[in-house]
């Protein structure tokens, strides 16, 4: 049986799952600033409370963002250093589409809006629609002002409303969704879902491609020399 690490510090929210002999294991907890002092140890609290060795891991999964700049590095910083030390691939998973499936599974939804507030006056944005359980992107994640966020060409149907972009800025946003969870943040459990469908597919990379995905061109970018 296939077992699986999923972890995402990319919001406000710590998270942890694990997949092993099918059963679900998950850590969840809203913690801003303390993601670097908590990521660890709730790691080694799964894998104890699984009975398990980190070595018995099969594959990473991260959320790759979009989402703060600073819970990004800090969850690609400990993927990329565990699994060079288990040399394990790793699963990147889009945190747009981790909202999206929490939404599938806490509200059945079946086509999501989501959004990450993006600061800076803006959310990331992407929309999804479930295929056979995995919410699938419709479209382009992008980072824009609200009232540019709009759906995928030809969509049609009911739409729920699910992130935090959602509770900042949802009255600029030209949306009427059928739902809406303004306060939602990424949740491993649900970002291992969507590994599973990624290591089912083969899609997982080795270590050193555990790459973050800023959606901003301009986030920490070096300083060209005069």
């Amino acid at each position: 049986m296939t077992t699986l690490l999923a972890l995402d510090t990319a919001t406000e929210a710590c998270s942890v799952a694990l997949l092993h002999d099918g059963k679900v294991l998950s850590h969840y907890e809203v913690a801003p600033r303390l993601h670097a002092q908590r990521l660890l140890p709730m790691i080694q609290e799964l894998l104890g409370e699984a009975g398990l060795a980190l070595s018995a891991v099969d594959a990473i999964a991260f959320g790759r963002g979009p989402g703060a700049f600073t819970g990004v590095r800090i969850a690609i910083g400990v993927v990329q250093g565990l699994a060079f030390a288990l040399d394990r691939p790793v699963l990147p998973v889009s945190n747009l589409a981790v909202l999206a499936q929490r939404a599938l599974r806490e509200h059945g939804a079946q086509q999501v809006a989501a959004a990450i507030d993006a600061r800076m006056d803006e959310v990331y944005w992407g929309c999804y629609a479930a295929e056979q359980g995995e919410m699938c992107l419709q479209g382009l994640e992008a980072v824009l002002a609200p009232e540019l966020a709009q759906l995928p060409r030809g969509a049609s149907g009911d739409w729920f409303a699910a992130g935090t972009g959602w509770g900042t800025y949802g009255a600029r946003i030209a949306l009427q969704p059928c739902g809406s969870e303004p306060a939602m943040l990424p949740h491993a459990q649900d970002l291992l879902s969507l590994a599973t469908f990624a290591w089912a597919r083969g899609e997982a990379l080795p270590a050193d491609q555990a790459q973050p995905v800023y959606l901003r061109d301009n986030v920490a970018t070096p300083k060209q020399p005069v």
